[in-house]
């Protein structure tokens, strides 16, 4: 029996790590805090091949897609799952342009994309404020939703460990390499755990694991700012996004905002009175959209770093001259992680490389 000891147990993890342990594999899965609250828990979590190019990297996206709908007909249930489409209009003419633009190539690779009617956005989104679109042209994406990413986590870290699955509360402070072969890692606590393969689905902390620097490549993370409104009756329905704010509904009456504009003035160490200005702002820019939103308030501000590889796209395989260790590093793992989670588990089981994965590899970098 192979053992494989899983560094993170992120939304990227816990599907790689569930897949292991279903195909019979000892499996431990590392996490140096609660399951989920690195950056799975500051994501927008919105499920979509949208903006994203070339198209190998559209394609993937897209398998991620798909792979989220077959987690219903496997399981005949995902209640971290949240559907509905999603529509977006931009009123700034730069972004209105780019979106005509994004719209065509979409159509051309046969992703489901539309223009619709201002009637048919109100009945998509009937507590919409008359004329929020203003005279912009109106996108709607109707296979793309948002995904909770906690009871996700939970939903397979638990059947994971039902199978098996160890999950030891650690902080990670070396990987063991002896010659050209991983062996293991070393923790904090003075611990050893040896295992036959390392695969660390750490994001944005890959390069932060005490690692020679064989075991390392380049990566470019940047800021991300999500503000969570305290319950509010606000009646939105999907993913809306527009040039002053994106926004969904969050559970419990929540809504979760992002403001992409507003991303770049802050780092990770940027104080709670600096944030909460540009948090109200945003409120107040989508209860403009969202009348039900007037009065709303932050009950949460989230800052963080997204996990993105150094030229912007998935890094996921083994590293070239090395043994025992694979990386799965990528932007998108939300929508990517039950894709990822079955190809992974595949190739490290000893089947054919993904030939989707093939210009995703790691050893790009070296």
């Amino acid at each position: 029996m192979t053992h494989f000891i899983v560094l993170g147990a992120g939304i990227v993890g816990t599907s790689i790590a569930y897949r292991l342990a279903e195909a019979g594999n000892a499996v431990t899965i590392v996490e140096r805090n609660h399951p989920g609250c690195g950056t799975s828990s500051t994501s927008f979590a919105w499920t979509n091949s949208n903006e994203k190019t070339p198209y190998d990297y559209y394609h993937i996206n897209m398998l991620g897609m798909r792979a989220h709908r077959a987690l219903g007909n496997e399981f005949g249930v995902r209640p971290w799952y949240h559907g509905g489409g999603a529509v977006e209009w931009r009123s700034d003419a730069v972004e209105a342009a780019e979106l005509s633009e994004r719209m065509e190539r979409l159509n051309d690779w046969s992703y489901p994309a539309e223009w619709i009617s201002r009637d048919e956005l109100h009945r998509l989104e009937p507590a919409l404020a008359d004329g929020a679109s203003g005279d912009a042209r109106i996108a709607y994406f109707p296979d793309e939703g948002w995904v909770d990413p906690t009871v996700y986590i939970e939903f397979f870290l638990r059947r994971a460990r039902e199978l098996g699955a160890v999950l030891r509360r650690e902080t990670v402070t070396g990987i063991v390499l002896r010659g050209t072969r991983v062996t293991g890692i070393r923790t904090q606590s003075g611990m050893t755990i040896e295992g036959d393969v390392v695969v660390n689905c750490t994001g944005r902390w890959a390069n932060d694991l005490g690692q020679d620097a064989s075991l390392s490549f380049p990566l470019a993370p940047t800021v991300g700012l999500l503000v969570v409104t305290r319950p509010a009756a606000s009646g939105v329905r999907r993913v809306i996004r527009t040039s002053g704010v994106n926004f969904r509904p969050d559970g419990a009456g929540r809504i979760m905002l992002q403001s992409e504009h507003d991303e770049a003035k802050f780092t990770l160490e940027s104080p709670q009175e600096e944030v909460r200005p540009v948090a109200d702002a945003v409120i107040a820019r989508a209860a403009r959209l969202y009348p039900d939103l007037l009065g709303a308030s932050a009950e949460g501000m989230r800052l963080a770093l997204r996990a993105i590889p150094g030229d912007g796209v998935s890094a996921v395989g083994p590293l070239p001259g090395i043994d025992g260790y694979y990386a799965a590093v990528t932007h998108s793992g939300v929508t990517l992680a039950p894709w990822l989670g079955r190809v992974v588990a595949a190739e490290l089981a000893g089947g054919a490389p993904e030939k989707a994965l093939e210009n995703f590899r790691p050893s790009r970098f070296f």
